[in-house]
């Protein structure tokens, strides 16, 4: 009985080829064809971790993404041991596939260490999970509208097949699809697909760090639904991690994008356990490029 999630039977259970290089599996394609920018991150955090010791926990990570993934061949991991201190260790990590970087991660851990100094901001006051529609349900929810355009209906029965390893409930779903603009913030509960019970920390960390760049840039679009989206890719992400969670139990995501200009967006997120301790805080930005004309109504 013991159900592991894909994201760590497939995703980021990487295999070992030499001390510090390892080779990852894809697992979820999206409809672009290059590879999910969470798995390149994901992976890079667990190749990094398994270079450090058990005591050690990541605290932050810091990626660049330099090429689009190709999901036709597997992705290689090279870590160099930076350093490796009595309180922190650092790792630096390059994704390569055909001979080529596509990322390279910075990443830090740090033995637990006790402090007084605490604080944290307050999560938001939402709607329990429970009380919510998943992302199936919404979207089955608008394929009943008999009005609905069929180009629309099309695209939402091919979304809807997609085998995304993530449960995902949006805090404020829209009534009906529409592209009324709306402000640039968005809160949805997330898990890993599956259960991962009771490991070491930094395997949910990696799972978290796969998890928080779905729809994450997508943020950005709120203001502009009008437009259409000629070309959409991280540019980089960065995560800090605060307190112990388990990606496999519902989490807040918050996500706002405070910027947008020059065809790049800048989005920030926090990652809240259903307790309202903070988990995780994200910070991205990316490239979007729209075409100049609005679009037409999906009903």
């Amino acid at each position: 009985g013991d159900l592991r999630s894909a994201l760590i039977t497939t995703v980021l259970n990487l295999e070992r080829l030499e001390l510090d290089r390892f080779r990852g599996r894809h697992h979820w394609v999206p409809a672009s064809r290059r590879l999910f920018g969470g798995q390149i991150v994901g992976q890079a955090l667990v190749a990094a971790a398994r270079t450090v010791s058990t005591d050690e926990q990541v605290h932050s990570l810091h990626c660049y993404f330099l090429r689009g993934g190709d999901p036709s061949v597997p992705v290689l991991y090279e870590v160099e041991q930076t350093y490796t201190g009595k309180s922190f260790s650092a790792r630096s990590v390059k994704a390569i596939q055909h001979g080529k970087p596509i990322l390279t991660c910075q990443a830090s851990f740090q033995l637990t260490q006790v402090s007084p100094l605490q604080h944290q901001f307050t999560m938001p006051t939402v709607p329990p999970p429970e009380k919510l529609l998943t992302r199936e349900e919404l979207i089955q929810k608008f394929l009943q509208n008999p009005n609905l355009a069929e180009r629309y209906r099309k695209h939402l029965n091919k979304i809807q097949a997609e085998d995304v390893p993530i449960d995902i409930k949006p805090v404020n779903p829209p009534d009906v699809i529409d592209f009324e603009p709306q402000e640039p913030k968005q809160l949805f509960w997330v898990r890993a697909r599956g259960y991962i019970g009771e490991m070491d920390m930094k395997v949910h960390c990696c799972v978290a760090a796969y998890i928080s760049d779905y729809a994450f840039l997508g943020t950005a679009l709120l203001p502009h639904q009008q437009y259409h989206v000629k070309f959409m890719v991280s540019l980089d992400h960065s995560m800090w991690f605060h307190a112990p969670f388990r990606a496999d139990h519902w989490m807040l995501y918050e996500c706002a994008s405070p910027w947008a200009g020059g065809c790049r967006a800048l989005v920030q997120g926090r990652l809240w356990r259903s307790d309202g301790v903070l988990a995780a805080t994200c910070a991205q930005e990316g490239v979007i490029r729209i075409e100049q004309t609005p679009k037409q109504s999906k009903l």
